[in-house]
């Protein structure tokens, strides 16, 4: 389960911008995770990045990076789903 930490709004003439900042903990990983999905646009035209940060170890190379991946999965699962 994913908490909500914070957000913003952003609107100019008709193009609109939303960001949010989600946590979780990643059983997997043993650590915190957070997802940042950002989405902008207009009535007609939609564009979402999401980008997941935490969650890997290692100090020189990332891995062990399931719960990044997975948290990732539940943003691409609701768009495509849009």
């Amino acid at each position: 389960m994913a908490s909500f930490e914070d957000g913003s709004d952003y609107t100019s003439g008709n193009v609109r911008c939303a960001v949010r900042v989600y946590e979780r903990y990643s059983v997997a990983g043993g650590n915190r995770l957070s997802l940042t999905p950002t989405m902008m646009g207009t009535e007609n035209s939609l564009f979402l990045s999401a980008i997941v940060a935490g969650g890997s170890q290692g100090i020189f190379f990332k891995f062990n990076t399931f719960g990044e991946e997975a948290f990732l999965d539940k943003v691409r699962k609701l768009a495509e789903e849009l």
